[in-house]
């Protein structure tokens, strides 16, 4: 049985190119390769296309042979990014998609492309702003569906901070640092494909997200007006944050590259360049090979992180929040009472508090003063009670998508946070 070359990419995200039936003799096959290498990125660049010869595109047989860096043409390698040809050439590319563990219907060219960012090429039908949108929109929706199965209690500022411990731009910067992926020193048509590709001097087309643009934008940043949760859950992204112009963003960070913060603005352009790759590492994972790989690639490189959710709670009135609590779930009153102590005329004294609501006792911390270790036995009650969670175990919404799926159980939904004003 005679094997088929693959002449295109199969997805809708990227640009596709007419394949050649299996019955076109080689000499077509050739004619059009050649004619479609002469008129490469010719829509993207202002250089004027030159004839290429036949020989240096086929060996002789029916497979391509790629020319080394040293015979690519000027032209080449005055394009903003790579071909996507050269990506079978490249060791790193090939290092890469082995560590990631990817399937093999991902092709290079495919994950080379994931590397492009937008600040290194304009042009959307080679970098990776298409591929980093689905990445980005799969991230979040399993990210979010996970905390709120697995914690059902979570204030809404807390799932915030959670959401983006998980999948914001700092966490994915170092997702894509731990892949080993290397950036270049400045983008163009000669630097390998496998290394990540972004300019140090300008940001990219920002990638359309959640949230929305407040026209109250300049009295929040400038007199500091209030915005709820509420609020934030309407408006804002999907980390509560507030949607700014990326044009002010900018002007801010180089107004404070040459201050005591030294590249703080290369810094932000390599971070958002990073995590903008690793969505789309995501997204073509899901355009190649579907729901359940993306799914499983993002557990095993974005869930499987360890966050202390413990240590994102910051309490103004424990004490008073607690009695809160109590009185709305119609438990007796918390009661705090000392269990032990030592060195109550020393210099280092240690008590022992207890936070009880009837018999039963709710929390406890050991403080230096008595203050202290009453309101840090409430907060750990208040904690106890927010971070309950079915199990790591927990099904999630997504799982329902499985063919022969088990019937769905209700999750368990709270009532919501406690507001102490």
């Amino acid at each position: 049985m005679k094997r088929l070359r693959v002449d295109r990419w199969t997805s809708q995200l990227l640009v596709a190119r007419p394949g050649a039936a299996a019955s076109t003799p080689v000499s077509a096959l050739r004619s059009a390769a050649v004619s479609r290498a002469a008129a490469v990125r010719h829509r993207s660049t202002a250089a004027a296309p030159q004839p290429l010869q036949e020989d240096d595109y086929f060996d002789g047989t029916d497979h391509p042979r790629f020319p080394p860096l040293e015979s690519i043409p000027p032209r080449s390698i005055s394009l903003p990014s790579p071909l996507p040809e050269r990506a079978l050439q490249s060791a790193k590319l090939a290092a890469l998609h082995a560590r990631l563990s990817l399937s093999p219907n991902v092709p290079l060219q495919t994950l080379a492309r994931a590397l492009v960012d937008a600040s290194a090429d304009a042009n959307p039908e080679f970098n990776n702003t298409n591929l980093a949108f689905v990445g980005r929109t799969l991230i979040n929706y399993h990210v979010a569906e996970m905390l709120m199965v697995r914690y059902p209690r979570l204030p809404m500022e807390i799932l915030f901070g959670a959401m983006k411990g998980y999948a914001g731009p700092v966490s994915l910067h170092q997702v894509a640092r731990s892949w080993g992926v290397e950036h270049a020193a400045a983008p163009g048509g000669e630097v390998d494909p496998g290394l990540l590709q972004f300019s140090l001097s300008k940001k990219g087309d920002a990638i359309t997200g959640m949230g929305y643009k407040r026209a109250e934008l300049e009295g929040i940043k400038k007199f500091k007006w209030r915005h709820g949760i509420s609020s934030r859950v309407v408006f804002d992204n999907e980390f509560g944050e507030v949607v700014e112009d990326d044009e002010h963003d900018v002007e801010q960070l180089r107004a404070r590259r040459d201050t005591e913060y030294g590249n703080q603005y290369t810094r932000a352009l390599a971070q958002q360049a990073y995590s903008t790759a690793a969505w789309a590492v995501v997204g073509a994972i899901y355009t190649h090979c579907g729901r359940e790989a993306a799914k499983n690639f993002i557990r095993a490189h974005v869930l499987s992180r360890t966050l202390d959710l413990s240590k994102l709670f910051v309490f103004k009135r424990p004490t008073r929040e607690l009695s809160m609590l109590c009185a709305r779930e119609e438990f007796e009153l918390p009661v705090a009472r000392l269990l032990s102590e030592t060195g109550r005329l020393s210099r280092t004294p240690v008590f022992v508090v207890g936070i009880f609501s009837g018999k039963d006792k709710l929390g406890e911390a050991a403080a230096p003063s008595l203050e202290q270790a009453r309101n840090k036995a409430a907060m750990n009650t208040l904690k106890a009670w927010y971070l309950y969670s079915p199990g790591e175990q927990a099904r999630v919404p997504s799982d329902m998508l499985v063919d022969d799926a088990k019937p769905w159980e209700p999750a368990h939904i709270d009532m919501g946070e406690v507001i102490s004003w």
